[in-house]
């Protein structure tokens, strides 16, 4: 088995086209990134392997130590566990190419955060009403509960907040395209998070058919 995760940061996005279609696609630069540790079902319990993204200019001595077999230091580590032993080996680099076009992917990533929130851009409530004189309304919650029964904040009322910087895993995503040189993916639909956030890639396990690129005929075959 070969490993089918790899490490990513989101550049942006732009528009492909595919059989005539016009779709929006979000760019990541995905590796290369190096393994950096291997674990077994027999030595670890479960079987797992750690991946290190981006050169870091420097490193505290546990980490140092950490990666002197792979004989370089990543500013990203991130473990992938995975259903059996694989046959790749520590210090192995690992690119796009181990993906195809036409293929499907999960991505994880965190949203953008947005910091403390009022209710109209957290949940969406529309707002008080705007006329006889309520001229501080217009974006207040309203009521938040009743009085004597119960008599408290219900548990799980949507109120003003702390909005973004989840964590969400999106599934099924098609490659319309690969750039091996730039080591560039570029993905259908939307990949949460703002520019240079980290971006965690797997394998799906949807079904899928490789694409092909078209045969260019020569025109001069067959003249005479």
């Amino acid at each position: 088995m070969s490993i089918n995760n790899i490490l990513a940061k989101k550049i942006g996005s732009t528009t492909i086209f595919k059989d005539g279609e016009s779709k929006h696609a979000t760019i990541l630069k995905s590796g290369p990134c190096t393994i950096t540790q291997i674990k077994t079902q027999k030595n670890d319990g479960y079987n797992a392997v750690q991946l290190g993204f981006e050169p870091a200019k420097k490193l505290n001595k546990p980490l140092t130590g950490h990666l002197i077999k792979t004989k370089n230091k990543f500013k990203t580590l991130k473990e992938f566990k995975i259903s059996e032993d694989i046959s790749n080996k520590i210090g192995d680099s690992i690119d796009v190419s181990i993906f195809s076009k036409g293929q499907y992917l999960n991505i994880t990533s965190k949203s953008k955060g947005r910091g403390f929130t009022g209710v109209v851009k957290r949940w969406g409530f529309k707002g008080g009403p705007k006329t006889h004189g309520q001229s501080d309304r217009h974006r207040a919650p309203g009521s938040i509960g009743a009085g004597t029964t119960p008599g408290k904040v219900i548990k799980g009322k949507k109120m003003a907040g702390r909005y973004g910087g989840e964590q969400f895993t999106i599934k099924n995503l098609e490659i319309l395209d690969i750039d091996l040189d730039n080591n560039l993916l570029y993905i259908s639909g939307s990949v949460p998070g703002a520019r240079n956030t980290l971006v965690s890639i797997s394998a799906s396990n949807k079904a899928f058919t490789p694409y092909e690129e078209p045969k260019v005929e020569d025109e001069n075959k067959g003249s005479k």
